[in-house]
This record gives C-alpha cells, structure tokens and sequence, in this order.
C-alpha cells in the first residue's frame, strides 16, 4: 500500500498523508451518519458518554466537537477499524500483527470549530514500545483555513514533554516553555478520503476551522500487538486481546523509550478539550464563534 519514499517520510517526519484510501461513495455514507450524530444533539445541554460538545452549542445550532469512542456508536464507523486499506498502510509500517484501541470523531464546524492544542498523544497513554500511531480518516477537504492537524517534524524522536498545569495532567503543553520551534510544524492537508498517520510521540496541534466549510476527522487509534499499555487494561486482558484485528497476539515487547505518566489526573475529565481546560496558557486563539453564547454576546 505504502511505496518506500512514503514509508521514510513516516520515519524521518512522523506522519504521512496517504490519498484515496476511501471511495467517494464510503465518504458520503460517513458524511451522512455524521449528520444524523449532530441533528439528535440539539436536545442535548451538555455532554455525554457519546457527545463532546462546543460551549457555545445550542437547541437551535447543535455544535459537536467530538463523538466519543465513535467506533461503538455506528457500523459506518466501526467497520473502519478492520478497512483492507487502512490495515494494508500499517502493516507496512508494522508488520502483520496489529491490535485496535478506540476512536474518537472531531468535528470542527464551519467558522468556527475548536482548536487543539500542542500535544503528544503518548502523553496520555504510553506503552511498552512507541509502534503505535493515530490513522485520521477525511470526511471533508482538509486545506490550511480549515483548522488541519499539524505536525512537528521529526518531534517522534524527541523527548516526551510536559503536558501538565499546576502539578495536574492537562493533555497539552504549555507553549510558554518554548520546547519546540511551532514555526515549523507541517500541516497533513488532503482530499477526502484521504488518511494521515501520524506517530504516537509527534508533536501536533491544530488551529480553529476559520472555512465556510465543515472539517469532520475520525481519528483511530492503532498499536502493534506487542505494545501494551503501561497503565494496565481496563476492561481486562480478554478485552485487550479482542482488540486484534490483523495478526495473532504478541507478548509485550519493552523498548528504551522516554515515558512520562498522565498523572495526577486532568482536573477536568471527559475528552482532550475538556483536559484542555486547565492548561494556563494557549497557543491557539478561541474564536468568539466558538464560545458560551453569553460569551460571544
């Protein structure tokens, strides 16, 4: 799936972006289910075990930011998980053995939708060994106004910076501390139906979608099956062992890699945004549209 110059460029940046993996017709049945999630939000007044919500969400303009562990919410999003193509661009990457985690949808609406700011995800969950990666699934064109993640090249290789506040995990970190030149970060701009993969120890971000059009990505989370989660499984190792979908089951494999706990926990729990929350400096500016109503007034 993969050709040689893609897979150094995964090596030496962090992340690729892979065009075509999904038809026009799979983008449109995603695009359809999506819109179905966000109509049956409007009765909502805050957030849920399935919805993250946008502070300034309302009855009369439902505004989603993400659909929890999306993969449990509809078949159009599980059957992703086990996608010939997306499983073909990691076991290049991996080899044949392969092993699920979860899924989270983001949606950043048109002109408003919420930025994310400068982390690593290995900050909230390390592991044995850093074969892991996050596949980010375009439902929509992502352009450079659109709020795209953005990658610090070559950051993966880097050490595992402080994503805390106030002696709390926050999921971010604190761009006061100048760890990384963000001038420099890449943006993972593409078609729909295009993926990005980026490495779990890459530096990336993203700024508020500032388009006229929507910006949905279903971001999965993958790992080779002999990394294991050093904070343990919680729904047991049976479940661990459920999450295979490409290979056998692998004993862990420990590599020297830099780890940093995500604890004590964030103040606020709930998703990355919320995490977010206690974080005392941002990089990215909150637009007024994306604000409490009373905020924006």
């Amino acid at each position: 799936m993969l050709t040689a110059a893609q897979i150094e460029e995964y090596n030496e940046v962090g992340a690729i972006v892979v065009p075509d993996v999904l038809t026009p017709e799979e983008v449109a049945n995603l695009r359809a289910v999506t819109d179905g999630f966000v109509e049956r939000a409007r009765g909502l007044t805050g957030h849920t075990d399935v919805y993250d919500l946008e502070d300034s969400h309302s009855a009369d303009n439902p505004r989603v930011r993400r659909i929890k562990a999306a993969h449990l919410r509809d078949p159009a999003y599980g059957d992703l998980t086990r996608h010939p193509k997306i499983l073909a661009v990691l076991r290049d990457l991996w080899g044949q053995d392969i092993r699920f985690d979860t899924a989270k949808l983001n949606l950043k609406c048109a002109g408003f939708g919420a930025p994310v700011e400068w982390h690593q995800d290995w900050a909230f969950y390390p592991h044995t060994n850093d074969d892991l990666a996050a596949v980010g699934v375009m439902f929509d064109d992502m352009a450079m106004e659109s709020g795209p993640l953005m990658i610090m090249p070559g950051s993966h290789r880097g050490p595992v910076y402080d994503h805390h506040a106030d002696g709390a995990f926050c999921g971010a970190m604190d761009p006061s501390h100048n760890d990384v030149d963000y001038s420099k970060a890449v943006p993972l701009l593409g078609k729909a139906g295009s993926i990005t993969v980026h490495h779990v120890r890459a530096v990336h971000g993203s700024a508020p979608n500032v388009s006229d059009k929507d910006r949905r990505l279903l971001l999965f989370q993958f790992r080779a099956a002999d990394a294991w989660p050093l904070l343990g499984f919680p729904g047991g190792i049976e479940a661990f062992d459920k999450l295979m979908v490409s290979g056998q089951t692998r004993e862990p494999r420990l590599e020297n890699v830099p780890v940093r706990l995500p604890l004590p926990p964030a103040a606020k729990q709930g998703s990355l945004y919320e995490n977010q929350k206690g974080m005392k400096n941002r990089f990215f500016a909150i637009p007024d549209a994306a604000r409490a109503p009373e905020m924006a007034k």
